[in-house]
Protein backbone atom coordinates (compact mmCIF):
# COMPACT_ATOMS: atom_id res chain seq x y z
CA UNK A 1 0.00 0.00 0.00
CA UNK A 2 1.49 3.57 -0.83
CA UNK A 3 0.55 6.49 1.19
CA UNK A 4 1.76 9.97 0.89
CA UNK A 5 4.89 8.16 -1.07
CA UNK A 6 5.47 5.56 1.96
CA UNK A 7 4.79 2.24 1.69
CA UNK A 8 3.33 0.76 4.26
CA UNK A 9 1.33 -3.22 4.48
CA UNK A 10 -1.12 -4.07 6.79
CA UNK A 11 -0.51 -7.32 8.38
CA UNK A 12 -3.06 -9.94 10.29
CA UNK A 13 -1.07 -9.30 13.20
CA UNK A 14 -3.33 -7.18 16.04
CA UNK A 15 -0.29 -5.12 16.78
CA UNK A 16 -0.01 -4.15 13.79
CA UNK A 17 -3.17 -3.00 12.82
CA UNK A 18 -2.89 -1.12 15.81
CA UNK A 19 0.04 0.68 14.54
CA UNK A 20 -1.16 1.68 11.42
CA UNK A 21 -4.49 3.11 13.33
CA UNK A 22 -2.37 5.20 14.60
CA UNK A 23 -0.38 5.77 11.04
CA UNK A 24 -3.42 6.80 9.41
CA UNK A 25 -4.86 8.79 12.79
CA UNK A 26 -1.58 10.62 11.95
CA UNK A 27 -2.19 10.69 8.69
CA UNK A 28 -5.47 12.04 8.74
CA UNK A 29 -4.48 15.50 11.46
CA UNK A 30 -1.70 16.31 8.79
CA UNK A 31 -4.43 16.48 5.94
CA UNK A 32 -7.22 18.63 8.22
CA UNK A 33 -3.80 21.09 9.64
CA UNK A 34 -3.89 21.65 5.91
CA UNK A 35 -7.01 21.80 4.33
CA UNK A 36 -8.78 24.45 7.58
CA UNK A 37 -5.78 25.58 9.38
CA UNK A 38 -8.14 27.82 11.07
CA UNK A 39 -10.67 25.73 11.99
CA UNK A 40 -10.81 23.21 15.19
CA UNK A 41 -8.97 19.73 14.84
CA UNK A 42 -11.50 16.60 14.24
CA UNK A 43 -9.72 13.57 13.62
CA UNK A 44 -12.94 11.62 14.23
CA UNK A 45 -14.46 13.36 10.73
CA UNK A 46 -14.26 9.95 8.10
CA UNK A 47 -14.31 12.45 5.37
CA UNK A 48 -11.08 13.47 5.65
CA UNK A 49 -9.91 10.46 4.50
CA UNK A 50 -11.71 11.21 1.20
CA UNK A 51 -8.32 12.58 -0.09
CA UNK A 52 -6.37 9.17 1.22
CA UNK A 53 -5.69 6.18 -0.73
CA UNK A 54 -5.71 2.86 1.54
CA UNK A 55 -5.10 -0.27 -0.15
CA UNK A 56 -6.68 -3.31 1.34
CA UNK A 57 -8.95 -6.52 0.73
CA UNK A 58 -11.52 -8.62 1.65
CA UNK A 59 -10.85 -12.24 2.25
CA UNK A 60 -12.50 -12.78 -1.20
CA UNK A 61 -9.28 -10.67 -2.55
CA UNK A 62 -11.87 -7.54 -3.45
CA UNK A 63 -9.96 -4.22 -2.21
CA UNK A 64 -11.43 -2.16 0.45
CA UNK A 65 -12.56 1.78 0.85
CA UNK A 66 -10.32 3.42 2.99
CA UNK A 67 -13.07 4.07 5.33
CA UNK A 68 -13.85 0.71 6.01
CA UNK A 69 -10.08 -0.22 6.59
CA UNK A 70 -9.83 2.13 9.17
CA UNK A 71 -13.30 1.32 10.60
CA UNK A 72 -11.86 -2.39 11.02
CA UNK A 73 -8.82 -0.84 12.18
CA UNK A 74 -10.62 1.40 15.44
CA UNK A 75 -12.62 -2.23 16.18
CA UNK A 76 -9.95 -3.80 16.50
CA UNK A 77 -8.41 -1.20 18.42
CA UNK A 78 -11.57 -1.08 20.28
CA UNK A 79 -11.37 -4.83 21.02
CA UNK A 80 -7.67 -4.47 22.17
CA UNK A 81 -8.39 -1.83 24.50
CA UNK A 82 -11.21 -3.97 26.28
CA UNK A 83 -8.90 -6.98 26.50
CA UNK A 84 -6.12 -5.07 28.41
CA UNK A 85 -8.93 -3.41 30.47
CA UNK A 86 -9.86 -6.92 31.40
CA UNK A 87 -6.46 -7.92 32.16
CA UNK A 88 -5.24 -5.13 34.21
CA UNK A 89 -8.87 -5.56 36.05
CA UNK A 90 -8.05 -9.09 36.56
CA UNK A 91 -4.09 -8.25 37.60
CA UNK A 92 -4.93 -5.83 39.87
CA UNK A 93 -7.69 -7.90 41.81
CA UNK A 94 -5.40 -10.78 41.55
CA UNK A 95 -2.62 -8.45 43.35
CA UNK A 96 -5.10 -6.96 46.14
CA UNK A 97 -6.01 -10.53 46.92
CA UNK A 98 -1.99 -11.78 47.09
CA UNK A 99 -1.16 -8.43 49.49
CA UNK A 100 -4.87 -9.72 51.50
CA UNK A 101 -3.33 -13.13 51.85
CA UNK A 102 -0.25 -11.87 52.75
CA UNK A 103 -1.69 -9.39 55.35
CA UNK A 104 -3.91 -12.32 56.81
CA UNK A 105 -0.93 -14.85 57.06
CA UNK A 106 1.68 -12.35 58.37
CA UNK A 107 -0.86 -11.51 61.57
CA UNK A 108 -1.30 -14.76 61.75
CA UNK A 109 2.24 -15.42 62.00
CA UNK A 110 2.91 -12.60 64.41
CA UNK A 111 0.20 -13.74 66.90
CA UNK A 112 1.37 -17.42 66.43
CA UNK A 113 4.48 -16.13 67.58
CA UNK A 114 3.02 -13.97 70.43
CA UNK A 115 1.37 -16.85 71.85
CA UNK A 116 4.13 -19.08 71.77
CA UNK A 117 6.54 -16.49 73.50
CA UNK A 118 3.77 -16.12 76.64
CA UNK A 119 3.16 -19.97 76.95
CA UNK A 120 6.80 -19.98 77.29
CA UNK A 121 6.65 -17.12 79.84
CA UNK A 122 4.38 -18.50 81.68
CA UNK A 123 7.02 -21.86 82.52
CA UNK A 124 9.57 -19.50 83.21
CA UNK A 125 7.53 -16.90 85.52
CA UNK A 126 8.63 -19.48 88.63
CA UNK A 127 12.39 -19.46 87.57
CA UNK A 128 12.36 -15.96 87.13
CA UNK A 129 10.82 -15.22 91.12
CA UNK A 130 13.46 -18.04 92.35
CA UNK A 131 16.15 -15.03 91.11
CA UNK A 132 13.75 -11.87 92.41
CA UNK A 133 13.45 -13.48 95.41
CA UNK A 134 17.32 -14.38 96.12
CA UNK A 135 18.37 -11.31 95.03
CA UNK A 136 15.44 -8.92 97.11
CA UNK A 137 17.39 -9.88 100.50
CA UNK A 138 20.54 -8.05 99.67
CA UNK A 139 22.55 -8.94 103.55
CA UNK A 140 21.97 -12.66 102.79
CA UNK A 141 22.99 -12.78 99.16
CA UNK A 142 26.01 -10.86 100.25
CA UNK A 143 27.14 -13.62 102.19
CA UNK A 144 26.94 -16.48 99.42
CA UNK A 145 30.42 -17.22 98.07
CA UNK A 146 31.42 -14.55 95.77
CA UNK A 147 33.06 -16.23 92.73
CA UNK A 148 29.00 -18.44 92.88
CA UNK A 149 26.97 -15.51 93.33
CA UNK A 150 28.77 -13.71 90.42
CA UNK A 151 28.14 -16.23 88.40
CA UNK A 152 24.69 -16.94 88.96
CA UNK A 153 24.34 -12.80 88.25
CA UNK A 154 26.12 -13.48 85.22
CA UNK A 155 23.63 -16.48 84.29
CA UNK A 156 20.73 -14.09 85.10
CA UNK A 157 21.60 -11.10 82.98
CA UNK A 158 22.43 -13.15 80.18
CA UNK A 159 18.94 -15.19 80.32
CA UNK A 160 16.96 -11.53 81.15
CA UNK A 161 19.37 -10.13 78.00
CA UNK A 162 17.81 -13.50 75.62
CA UNK A 163 14.13 -12.41 76.78
CA UNK A 164 14.60 -8.55 76.11
CA UNK A 165 15.46 -9.47 72.44
CA UNK A 166 12.63 -11.93 72.37
CA UNK A 167 10.37 -9.01 73.08
CA UNK A 168 9.47 -9.58 76.61
CA UNK A 169 9.49 -6.52 79.09
CA UNK A 170 10.10 -6.27 82.41
CA UNK A 171 7.59 -4.44 84.53
CA UNK A 172 9.14 -3.37 88.06
CA UNK A 173 9.97 0.16 88.07
CA UNK A 174 9.47 2.47 91.07
CA UNK A 175 8.36 5.60 91.33
CA UNK A 176 6.22 5.48 88.48
CA UNK A 177 2.58 6.57 88.30
CA UNK A 178 -0.06 3.74 89.43
CA UNK A 179 -1.15 2.04 85.59
CA UNK A 180 -3.74 -0.69 86.42
CA UNK A 181 -2.95 -1.94 82.99
CA UNK A 182 -0.05 -3.29 84.37
CA UNK A 183 0.16 -3.03 87.84
CA UNK A 184 -2.02 -4.97 90.17
CA UNK A 185 -2.25 -2.45 93.74
CA UNK A 186 -1.57 -5.08 97.08
CA UNK A 187 -1.19 -2.64 99.31
CA UNK A 188 -1.33 1.49 100.37
CA UNK A 189 1.48 2.99 101.92
CA UNK A 190 0.88 6.55 103.52
CA UNK A 191 2.76 9.45 102.19
CA UNK A 192 3.64 13.42 103.16
CA UNK A 193 4.87 13.89 99.85
CA UNK A 194 2.19 15.05 97.55
CA UNK A 195 3.91 14.27 94.67
CA UNK A 196 3.98 10.77 95.51
CA UNK A 197 0.78 10.29 95.46
CA UNK A 198 -0.49 6.98 93.48
CA UNK A 199 2.77 6.35 92.67
CA UNK A 200 4.71 2.98 92.78
CA UNK A 201 6.22 2.86 96.49
CA UNK A 202 7.48 -0.93 96.27
CA UNK A 203 7.40 -4.16 93.55
CA UNK A 204 6.46 -7.20 95.21
CA UNK A 205 5.90 -9.36 92.51
CA UNK A 206 7.42 -8.29 89.34
CA UNK A 207 5.39 -8.46 86.06
CA UNK A 208 6.27 -9.33 82.05
CA UNK A 209 4.67 -8.30 79.07
CA UNK A 210 5.22 -8.60 75.28
CA UNK A 211 4.70 -5.74 73.14
CA UNK A 212 1.10 -5.13 74.57
CA UNK A 213 0.36 -7.97 76.12
CA UNK A 214 0.43 -8.60 79.58
CA UNK A 215 1.84 -11.94 80.89
CA UNK A 216 1.32 -11.11 84.44
CA UNK A 217 0.60 -7.86 86.16
CA UNK A 218 3.23 -6.53 88.83
CA UNK A 219 2.14 -6.84 92.00
CA UNK A 220 2.78 -3.20 93.37
CA UNK A 221 2.77 -1.59 96.66
CA UNK A 222 1.29 2.55 96.03
CA UNK A 223 1.64 5.64 97.73
CA UNK A 224 -1.29 7.51 98.98
CA UNK A 225 -0.98 11.05 99.91
CA UNK A 226 -2.20 12.22 103.53
CA UNK A 227 -1.63 15.42 105.55
CA UNK A 228 -1.87 14.17 108.50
Amino acid sequence: MECLGLNVKIKNSRLEKVWNFYYYKNIMMKEEEIKNQNKEKNIENEDVLDDVEFIDSTEDGEPLPSKDIVKRLREENKKLRNERDEYLTGWQRAKADYVNLQKEHGDSHIRSSILTKEKFMNDLLPALDSFDMAFSNKENWEKVDKNWRMGVEYIYTQFMKGLEDAGVEKIDRVGIPFDPSIHESIEIIDTKDKKSDHNIAKIVQSGYKIGHRIIRPAKVNIFEFKTE
